[in-house]
Order: structure tokens, then C-alpha cells, then sequence
């Protein structure tokens, strides 16, 4: 049997755990494997960067963040083959999978990496996929990996910005990833004791967090902490088209949070409003124990998928269990925070603001 990896998308922690654990997984349930490491991500399939892999390849990397394959965003237009030839690009993966003789295909991604996995399925191509996204919004899995590890970063950031933030007295905008959904914002703000939470689920208004700042100024507490996810809108942004809101951001500096902090200032907010943006920080470093366990169960799992021959399938944690998943029932949907969610209640219940 030949089996090829690839990693497609954003990098996060845990991809690396996750090849190990389908590896390993292979080597013990499907003897005189081969496997084979694609590199890049779709546009090493594209290519034909294939390389064999070894045993060892795959030790030492549980606790390494990154990818070992190497990962690209692989816009899927038109391309140009010797001789002129148009072809799209997923022509030439399904090509290159089928006249490489390889049995299936482990890919490892977000949303976007799930779409072309269903797509190849369809085609023909044997595929077995494993959710990754520290954005937490693929459906079908209570919890994708890198997760885990993000909100562990995120809530570093916050804990470090808490003692300045008291020190001088300030309120501090935390702004963290999230375009579409905000559960990394969600959950390192409650982790962190952040004051307002503002995430993409629930439109904000300016007004409600100067309101928490000057509670919080009269209770005698100087100083506030504000986590907003990248994608975290007020009531009038969210009316925008994405034209419209584009140019705003552009004349923000490309973030709807120096909106945020520029609002509170002309609104006369008590102390001096600063902005602190993590960015990619976020999405590096070692994986948290939680994420490396994940990510063992997910790997193992799809190794099993794969002895039984079990293809078209997601791996997801539902529960206190490991599953498989048709992609055909999970692609194309977003797993977003329910404004009436449990969580969102009893982070209200804490005394968080969201801004609403």
C-alpha cells in the first residue's frame, strides 16, 4: 500500500503530531507501507513533489510546531502545461495521484483544504481527512487541532498585557485571530479574565464598552481588558457591503480594531486606549499536551480509516471519542458560536461584556 500526506493551508501547532500519528498508526496496522510526503501542500500535488519517507522521519516531531511538508494556499485557477496544454489545477493532482499509484491520500487542513479534499474524493481520488484549524470552526468536530494551542498563546498575551494594563492604568485592545468566527477570542478571553469580549457572532456597539470602562472606573478598578477578534464588527460595520467595509478598514490601517480604539478615545474614554495585536505569534510554537494527544487519537484513527479502506471520510472528536465522518455531510459548513450558546451565557454570567 502507498499512502501520501500533505498539509494544506495555514500552518498551526500540531500538524506535525498528526503525521506522526497517522504514521505510526500505518506502520502497525498495514505492514510494508509505504508512505510518501508531499511537499507544499495541493500545489506539491500540482507539481508532483512527492518524496519517500522513513520511520525516522517521523521521530522527534511530536512537540514541534509547524509542518515537516511544508504547507502553501494553492488558489485553484487555470494553468499552463509544456506544450500550452490548459488544464486546471485539480485535473493535474487527480493525474498526478493516479499515475503516481498511490493508494490514498491523508490530507490535513482547515475549511478551504476540506472543499478540495471533497472535490478529489469525488473524483476518484481515495482521501481521509483530518481537521486542523486554530480557528476552532470546522464542522462535524467538537475541536479541530491547534486550537488548544492557540488559546494558550492568546491567553499569554493577555495574562502579560493584564499587569501592564494595571500598572499604568490603561485599557488595552487585544485583537486576535478570527476572521469569521471567534472562539480562540472566546476562550482566551474567559481564560484570561478579560473584561469585554467582542466576537465576529455578535455585533458590538462602541457605546456598551465605554460603559464597561467607566463601571469599571467608578468600582475603582483603572484599568480594562478587551479582547476583539479580527473579525469582530460594531452594528453599523456589519450593515456594510464588503466593498464598503474593505475601504474602512483601509482607512484604519487594514483592522476593524483601531476603529475600536480611535472610537473610544472620541468618546472620552477615562484612560489612554492602546492596541496590542499578536498576530501570527499565535500560531507558532510548540503544541499545548492537549493538542498532541488530539492529535495522536485523530492520526491513529485515520490510520485505521485507511486499513479498513474506509475512504471519503473526516476523523473528528465528538464527545469523549474518536469518529469518521462523511465528508459530504460536514464540507462547506462553518461551526460558529451560537449567540445563546451555554458558553456565551455563563461568560455573561461572569460579568463579561460582549458589547451588545
Amino acid at each position: 500500500m502507498k499512502i501520501a500526506m500533505l498539509t494544506s493551508g495555514g500552518d498551526c501547532q500540531g500538524l506535525n503530531p498528526a503525521l506522526r500519528g497517522v504514521a505510526k498508526g500505518l506502520y502497525r496496522l498495514a505492514p510494508g507501507v509505504e508512505i510518501y510526503g508531499v511537499t507544499g501542500g495541493y500545489d506539491g500535488l500540482v507539481k508532483n513533489n512527492l518524496h519517500l519517507m522513513k520511520p525516522e522521519d517521523f521521530s522527534g516531531i511530536l512537540r514541534q510546531g509547524g509542518t515537516i511538508l511544508g504547507t502553501t494556499r494553492q488558489p485553484f485557477k487555470t494553468m499552463v502545461l509544456e506544450g500550452g496544454e490548459l488544464t486546471s489545477k485539480a485535473e493535474q493532482m487527480i493525474a498526478n495521484y493516479q499515475r503516481s499509484g498511490i493508494d490514498a491520500l491523508v490530507i490535513l487542513g482547515g475549511n478551504g483544504t476540506q472543499k478540495t479534499a471533497n472535490l478529489l474524493y469525488e473524483n476518484g481520488v481515495n482521501v481521509v481527512f483530518l481537521p486542523k484549524t486554530i480557528d476552532n470552526d470546522i464542522f462535524g468536530t467538537d475541536v479541530s487541532f491547534g486550537f488548544d494551542s492557540a488559546v494558550a498563546k492568546a491567553t499569554d498575551v493577555l495574562d502579560a498585557v493584564h499587569s501592564t494594563a494595571e500598572a499604568h492604568g490603561r485599557v488595552f485592545v487585544v485583537e486576535l485571530m478570527g476572521h469569521k468566527v471567534g472562539w480562540i477570542t472566546l476562550y482566551a478571553g474567559i481564560a484570561s479574565g478579560s473584561d469585554v469580549i467582542l466576537i465576529p457572532e455578535i455585533p458590538y456597539e462602541p457605546e456598551r464598552v465605554l460603559e464597561e470602562v467607566n463601571a469599571r472606573n467608578m468600582a475603582g478598578k483603572g484599568f480594562t481588558i478587551v479582547a476583539i477578534a479580527e473579525g469582530a464588527a460594531t452594528k453599523d460595520e456589519r450593515k456594510l457591503s464588503k466593498k464598503q467595509k474593505n475601504s474602512l478598514m483601509d482607512t484604519a490601517g487594514g483592522r476593524l480594531a483601531n476603529r475600536l480604539q480611535e472610537m473610544l478615545e472620541e468618546q472620552g474614554s477615562p484612560q489612554e486606549v492602546k492596541l496590542v495585536v499578536p498576530g501570527y505569534y499565535q500560531r507558532g510554537g510548540e503544541p499545548t499536551p492537549t493538542d498532541r494527544v488530539l492529535c495522536s487519537r485523530l492520526g491513529a484513527k485515520a490510520a485505521e480509516l485507511i486499513a479498513e479502506r474506509r475512504f471519503g471520510h473526516m476523523v473528528a472528536s465528538v464527545g469523549a471519542d474518536i469518529v469518521s465522518v462523511p465528508l459530504k455531510d460536514v464540507v462547506g459548513k462553518l461551526k460558529v458560536i451560537e449567540p445563546d450558546s451555554p458558553v456565551i451565557q455563563e461568560a455573561r454570567n461572569l460579568g463579561i461584556s460582549f458589547g451588545d
